[in-house]
């Protein structure tokens, strides 16, 4: 009976699921006013109330009607946003994913046992699988803990998405295929894929209603890895997903024309638990330089990874492992939980397997061999060469600051997050002479199935506070408040947006209930204010925090003259990752960084300034 008890006390990951409030739609006069308050940092006076007077003749009129249509949306619906964020965001969009949207980030393996070393990529890659398919099995039987704030649950949903997921394209829009499903409601795919020097191969990571072993999994890619190694190269077809949307829809399309079959193998790989990708490259990484280890998890061989799936779990020849994920059906805090559980895991066991050594007699990997022509073939390499035609045009800076982390600024009260948007700020202040506009993830997980709110972090009062410190007659104490001003701004926002209190969804609501009822575009949205300050996706600071694990990410930048700027934090040190376009002659990544780290340096030092 106490067993039983115990049992049913125990929480579930999806269970808070049919709980969980609604996403609420924010008050149109809150929302005006948050937004005509972010324009300010980009306008000059005119500008300023040339928009002030159009957000005002918006909120009156057409504004209000589109907000009451909202409302009746919100009404039937448990997240209003879902379906459009999902489509407008990421399905609808025809650029090449892979790289334009996917994240990446490499594995802090390397960081304890596993440094680089050749001659170790089978061994620690059947051990980094077998703790990640263990993370499957805690999802499957809704094991995984539920996140919460206090006491109050978040929304698990993205977790679904994390294994046997996969981005199908389509001519005009994309669309999500799951088949993962919990124990509790019935089978689920358990196969995984290995892609390795153009080839695919398939294998059963369940013999016999157990887990395979690591020993059993270096049996399988080993023998994988012998294949690719002395016979010839594969077609590479995953470089398909590389390619423009709409063009590899219609060469999926061309491909199951060719033969029936070709579809059955597609299938195959979008149901799979994860694709493990097998590169021959080994990137530099040391604890304090990311640089080169990130650009080969981001932009590596088109070939050995499915741009499409959720998890592309990478590993290199000298023993160091990453992932690269389609962003479409999850956030990148589900890919920081698998991944810190499973550096945990590696942690415990000093790199090593502990178990059995055992090898039972498991069916070989089986190969995916795809029906081909010279189309095909063609659509590949035109597929590969623009994708490393623009891979090699991204710079990444990568580095981890150790002078102080989190420690040090929450001694000194200052919010560990706020401090480095801040000192974003001020970097690119001092490298382009003007503010830039930012935006930072801030979740909306309190609500049925909330995933994210744009927090606007380049504030009235973060541009004061930049020109303070570079203007030489301002005094140090008139610094230190401006900064504390900033702060306390900063930190605020970032509590409404999570509430549900975020502009910038909301006004994007809007602006599709007009497109859907086939009205005229909002003078708004056309404003050359709107898209200068950030509005409809053109933020030159496109940023996020990781965590506060030992887990790095990054992305590409949002436009072509701005930055991705990826970073977390630590109780002795920042890590941060920055991307840019070499094309673009005014970005430059390594400069944007170094100037990020001299800003924590003159923050700490106001904070240490002491006044009579």
């Amino acid at each position: 009976m106490e067993n039983q008890l115990a049992k049913s006390t125990e929480e579930r990951t999806f269970q808070y699921q049919d709980s969980l409030p609604s996403l609420p739609v924010p008050s149109l006069k809150e929302s005006l006013k948050k937004y005509l308050e972010s324009v300010k940092p980009f306008a000059n006076e005119e500008e300023y109330r040339k928009t002030e007077e159009i957000v005002q003749k918006f909120q009156s009129g057409i504004g209000e009607k589109l907000h009451q249509k909202l409302l009746e949306r919100a009404k039937g619906k448990r997240n209003w946003l879902e379906e459009w964020w999902l489509n407008v965001a990421y399905l609808d969009v025809r650029i090449p994913s892979q790289l334009n949207v996917n994240f990446a980030g490499p594995a802090a393996h390397f960081e304890h046992y596993w440094p680089p070393k050749e001659g170790t990529q089978l061994e620690r890659g059947s051990i980094i699988l077998w703790h990640s398919l263990n993370y499957w099995q805690l999802l499957r039987k809704e094991k995984v803990p539920v996140h919460k704030v206090g006491n109050t649950p978040l929304d698990m949903n993205q977790f679904r998405m994390l294994f046997s997921t996969c981005k199908v394209p389509g001519i005009t829009r994309d669309s999500i295929m799951n088949y993962f499903r919990t124990e509790s409601e019935g089978r689920s795919p358990n196969h995984i894929v290995v892609l390795c020097r153009g080839r695919a191969f398939v294998f059963d990571v369940i013999h016999e209603g157990c887990l395979v072993t690591p020993p059993e999994l270096l049996r399988q890619l080993t023998y994988i890895h012998k294949k690719c190694h002395s016979e010839p190269d594969g077609p590479g077809i995953a470089a398909l997903t590389s390619e423009e949307r709409t063009r590899w829809a219609k060469a999926r399309e061309y491909l199951i024309g060719l033969d029936a079959e070709n579809l059955a193998l597609l299938e195959k790989i979008q149901s799979s638990l994860l694709v493990y990708s097998m590169e021959d490259d080994s990137p530099h990484v040391t604890p304090e330089d990311y640089s080169e280890i990130i650009a080969a998890i981001l932009i590596g061989d088109p070939t050995v990874r499915w741009g499409d799936k959720s998890y592309n779990l990478i590993s290199f020849s000298n023993g160091v492992f990453g992932c690269n994920c389609d962003h479409a059906p999850f956030d990148a805090m589900v890919m920081v939980n698998i991944s810190y559980y499973v550096d945990e895991k590696i942690f415990q066991n000093e790199g090593r397997w502990k178990g059995s050594e055992k090898v039972r007699d498991i069916p070989l990997p089986e190969e995916l061999i795809f029906t081909v022509d010279e189309k095909v073939l063609n659509d590949i390499s035109q597929a590969k060469a623009q994708y490393l035609r623009e891979a090699s045009d991204l710079q990444i800076a990568a580095y981890a600051f150790t002078s102080f982390g989190k420690k040090l600024t929450k001694n000194k009260m200052l919010h560990p997050d706020t401090f480095i948007q801040l000192a974003l700020q001020l970097a690119y202040y001092r490298l382009h002479g003007r503010p830039g506009c930012c935006y930072e993830t801030a979740m909306t997980r309190y609500f049925y199935h909330g995933r994210t709110e744009t927090m606007r972090s380049c504030t009235v009062e973060a541009v004061r506070w930049c020109q303070s410190m570079q203007d030489p007659s301002v005094s140090l104490h008139e610094r230190q408040q401006k900064m504390l001003q900033a702060f306390a701004k900063h930190n605020k926002m970032m509590k409404d947006c999570s509430a549900g209190k975020g502009f910038d969804r909301h006004l994007l609501g809007l602006l599709l209930i007009a497109k859907e009822e086939g009205l005229p575009v909002p003078e708004l949205f056309t404003d050359p204010l709107f898209s200068k300050s950030g509005g409809g996706g053109n933020f030159v600071l496109s940023t996020s925090l990781v965590g506060y694990l030992r887990v790095q990410g990054v992305v590409v930048p949002m436009v072509h003259n701005g930055y991705g700027f990826f970073y977390h934090i630590r109780d002795d040190r920042f890590v941060v990752a920055c991307s840019a376009w070499k094309s673009c002659p005014e970005t430059d990544a390594e400069k944007l960084v170094q100037l990020t780290f001299c800003a924590f340096y003159d923050m700490i030092q106001l904070m240490n300034t002491t006044h009579l």
